[in-house]
């Protein structure tokens, strides 16, 4: 199925107005959620109960409010708060082009897609070919609903991203936490940069990780479904804080592995043993037979998003 735009923009630097259509770059993957049901497994309905009289608030009833002092609120109507989404605009405003990697990464929050829009290809391809050429990327302002945001627009292998950046005062500092400093030896360090010598790789594929996490609650999804008890996983235990290690015996044994595999390819290892129908579109689910000869679970509904 073609992928549908979001919205219909103008990507406007100088004098240049480049029609472009937005869509999603990114789809989260459904977390496994569970219901909260009754004993007798009956659903349960959520509902809003007023503070005042404990009466239940019916939606049609329900305004919003913003609480500008401790239980003072100041009430909008939905037409007021329509006029202030009203400030839109369709324009995103280059401001400035940087080198690319001047962007940290931290400041990313959500990906789209740019596209040309009608009569858009020649600008698009030249404003692509011109910051591939000057390995540069640009940083712009775009509001949308009742918020401005930076934006940074990059230039990638098939076309352009628009990247929604978050402001300074959103990102907190490092700096916060007083990390205690701690001197390295010439020794310790040969053995570390050989640890990652090791396990190092060229690139990221991310198709080699999968959410084993996921997978693992499927599959004890997948046993209730069937009619078996859910038995619990051994999980390694991981070092804890207050262990006392020798570093340098630390890297050595590491070193010494040589049967060891990085952690990427051991979580493709385990995500394969795992059926990839667990991850796939699950339908509705009869209750599996209580008999001995009961027949394989069907595959059940995937965790709405």
């Amino acid at each position: 199925m073609a992928a549908r735009s979001i919205a219909s923009l103008t990507l406007s630097f100088g004098l240049v107005h480049l029609p472009v259509k937005l869509y999603s770059a990114t789809e989260s993957s459904a977390s496994v959620r569970f219901n909260m049901l009754a004993k007798d497994g009956s659903r349960l309905k959520q509902q809003y109960v007023s503070e005042k009289d404990g009466k239940v608030v019916e939606r049609a009833e329900m305004v919003k409010g913003y609480e500008f002092e401790k239980d003072q609120f100041v009430l909008f109507k939905p037409e007021e708060l329509k006029a202030l989404d009203e400030t839109a605009s369709h324009v995103i405003e280059i401001v400035a082009f940087v080198p690319e990697q001047t962007v940290d990464p931290i400041y990313y929050e959500k990906a789209y897609f740019l596209a040309p829009d009608k009569r858009g290809a020649k600008p698009y391809a030249l404003l692509a070919a011109a910051m591939r050429e000057s390995k540069r990327c640009a940083l712009a302002r775009w509001t949308t609903k009742g918020k401005q945001y930076v934006v940074q627009v990059r230039v990638v292998e098939d076309g352009l991203v628009l990247q929604q950046l978050l402001y300074a005062d959103e990102v907190r500092s490092l700096k916060d936490l007083n990390i205690e400093k701690a001197d390295v030896s010439s020794a310790e360090l040969k053995l570390a940069l050989q640890l990652i010598d090791q396990i190092t790789r060229d690139s990221y594929d991310p198709s080699e990780f999968k959410d084993e996490e996921k997978l693992r609650i499927l599959a004890a999804i997948d046993q209730k479904i069937a009619g078996k008890e859910v038995v619990a996983s051994a999980h390694a235990e991981a070092a804890t804080g207050g262990q006392v290690i020798d570093l340098m015996d630390a890297l050595r044994a590491s070193l010494s592995q040589r049967s060891a595999k990085a952690p990427a390819a051991k979580a493709v290892a385990e995500a394969e043993a795992i059926p990839e129908g667990a991850l796939t579109q699950r339908k509705a689910m009869r209750r599996a037979p209580k008999s001995d000869e009961a027949v394989a679970a069907p595959a059940r509904a995937r965790a709405r998003k």
